[in-house]
């Protein structure tokens, strides 16, 4: 039967499924059978070639029926019971009663001629009452096999079905094999007991031609065609595997981008922008008081109370999170901070501080040009969002316009800052060695604290600045296309700036789903997945969301759930493309390597 990956110890991997061969001929070789093993199995298995081994197939299979019969047969006549207690020599003759020869007496109509035919040739001189007494006896003996067969069986289905954790399993048993090929009772003994065991498994058994032979080109011929599936996966998938010379490429193009963002000369043709945050120092654990905090940067806005108790380290926040509907993210700036107003608002009902005077911090994690800790004018939108009026306008003067609008509580906006700049002051208040930000999320982007006398468009060139490097543009000008997909391309055409991002769109959680989307589409116009079949949900941008990524990462161990997330898509998925839907992007050391400056 088909096992799940994630259930076979003995076998490396857990996605997918494979085909595990029971053998349970032995079942039952430990003594788990022998309430139900009788005197005629025990004497059978000693006469055997293989004495305490197989019991179950010797209670069951075709090789061993006909000498059951005979052995009772045997018994009967010397307690006088058969046959007027007269034996043959053929009755003391193992072997000599067959499994075809039990069946042939079973038949409906021809069933007792058969009998008696078949004893005259043993040599006894059987009366009707002997002949309907054998027929008697090989019928309980076929029955108790197709029962024990059924309850084996049973147990199968039952695991396929929790495997698969469904309230009603409907499959296929495929059969071959001379007792229910040949026996005229059997299939249907072994059907029906089936049914009684698991009503909630809906069972087709599906009679093999040319039995295990035919099987054994099939599995040739199924290898083969997953092979070269495979390969042709794995050819896709290679472009997403970068080796370590391209990483340490894409570190040094990294590392020149950064320079040319660093220098005036070049500074406004740069891809990397290389932003001066006017932050210029660490916490120093000194830092105390009441702060109010906002964060934009995402499908979501977060507005904090952050309580910092001096000497300790202690920080406590109280937030809120609320929703930026699309319509707000696409219509216009007065909009977007008109909504943003309203969850200050909230926030601050919320915690009873809506005549308080709190000094404010303003995280905005998208492209600003800043020329003071408190003046950040966008440069452009990213990240989905793309509100108008707001490009090349100063994002804290827009807040303080939004809330004078609202005229209902003032604040004192003391700062703005990037995410990445947030990140690294968060963790540097734990660990003062902290000078790096980075921010794996909806965006992609890092920042670090760089020497003065490196930065061009500052003036002075003492201490440290810290700098918003905005590298989801890094490759805009063409210096990464050796290692763009044709799925990158495909993400960049349709997104809502072509062209701009380019590195952001290769990394950012804003981007992941839908390049698994392209790609799942090009490997079933392949017809390497779903049978070639593309849904309509499939053909929609977006509904590959990343988190989808992350779901089918963390529950490899039970692959069927992974596939529900798409199922739910009305993408139906065969259980043997598991493996497809798990695609391995190698992106985050893609990432890593754009941290990599070298000794800079």
């Amino acid at each position: 039967y088909m096992e799940d990956m994630s259930n076979i110890d003995l076998v490396e991997g857990d996605e997918g499924r494979m085909c595990v061969n029971t053998e349970w001929g032995a079942f039952g070789d430990d003594g788990a059978l022998e309430d139900i093993r009788t005197e005629f199995d025990r004497e059978l298995d000693l006469g055997s070639l293989n004495p305490g081994k197989q019991l179950f197939e010797k209670m069951i299979s075709g090789l061993y029926l006909g000498e059951l019969v005979r052995i009772i047969l045997l018994k009967m006549a010397k307690a006088g019971l058969l046959f007027g207690g007269e034996k043959s020599s053929a009755l003391h003759t193992k072997g000599k009663i067959e499994t075809r020869h039990v069946a042939a007496m079973e038949k409906y109509k021809e069933g007792l001629a058969n009998t008696r035919e078949i004893l005259t040739d043993l040599g006894l001189e059987p009366s009707e009452a002997d002949c309907i007494a054998v027929q008697h006896v090989c019928t309980i003996v076929s029955f108790r096999s197709a029962n024990l067969c059924a309850a084996a069986l049973a147990a199968i289905l039952t695991r396929l079905r929790v495997n698969k954790k469904l309230a009603r399993l409907r499959t296929t048993v495929g059969m071959d094999g001379t007792v229910y090929k040949i026996h005229p009772q059997y299939p249907k003994r072994l059907h029906k007991v089936v049914r009684r065991l698991v009503p909630n498994c809906d069972v087709r058994f599906l009679l093999s031609e040319s039995g295990s032979t035919k099987g054994a080109a099939m599995v040739t011929a199924v290898a083969s065609r997953v092979q070269a599936q495979r390969k042709q996966i794995d050819k896709v998938l290679a472009l997403f595997q970068l080796t370590r010379e391209q990483l340490e490429d894409v570190r040094g193009k990294m590392r020149a981008e950064f320079e040319y963002g660093l220098k005036k000369d070049t500074h406004l043709t740069a891809t990397v922008k290389m932003l001066p945050t006017y932050v210029c120092g660490m916490p120093d654990g000194t830092e105390k008081g009441k702060f109010l905090a906002l964060d934009l940067g995402g499908t979501n806005f977060r507005v904090l109370l952050v309580k910092i108790r001096s000497g300790r380290r202690s920080v406590r926040m109280y937030n809120k999170i609320f929703a930026i509907p699309l319509e707000i993210m696409q219509g216009t700036g007065e909009e977007l901070f008109d909504h943003i107003v309203q969850c200050i608002a909230d926030f601050l009902d919320y915690m009873g501080l809506k005549g308080a005077q709190l000094p404010l911090g303003f995280t905005f994690s998208f492209p600003c040009r800043q020329t003071s800790i408190d003046k950040g004018t966008l440069i452009e939108w990213t990240k989905g969002f793309k509100a108008t009026d707001c490009e090349g306008e100063d994002m804290v003067d827009m807040l303080r316009e939004a809330i004078k609008r609202r005229n209902e509580f003032d604040l004192d906006i003391v700062a703005v800052v990037n995410d990445t700049v947030g990140t690294m002051m968060t963790c540097g208040h734990e660990d003062p060695n902290c000078e790096i930000g980075l921010i794996a999320g909806t965006g992609s982007n890092m920042c670090y604290m760089e020497e003065m006398r490196n930065i061009e468009l500052v003036e002075g060139d003492e201490g440290k600045m810290c700098i918003n490097t905005e590298w989801g543009g890094f490759g805009d000008n063409g210096c990464i296309d050796d290692i763009r997909t044709q799925y990158d391309k495909k993400v960049d055409e349709g997104s809502l700036n072509p062209g701009k991002q380019r590195y952001e769109k290769m990394t950012s959680g804003m981007y992941l789903g839908e390049i698994v989307r392209q790609i799942l589409i090009d490997l079933t116009k392949q017809g390497l997945l779903f049978r070639g079949q593309i849904s309509e949900r499939l053909r929609t941008r977006g509904i590959f969301e990343t988190k989808f990524l992350s779901q089918i990462e963390r529950i490899r161990s039970y692959p069927q759930r992974a596939c529900s997330l798409v199922g739910k898509r009305k993408q139906k998925i065969r259980k043997r493309n598991r493996r497809k839907v798990g695609l391995q992007l190698d992106r985050a050391r893609l990432a890593g390597a754009g941290m990599l400056r070298g000794g800079g």
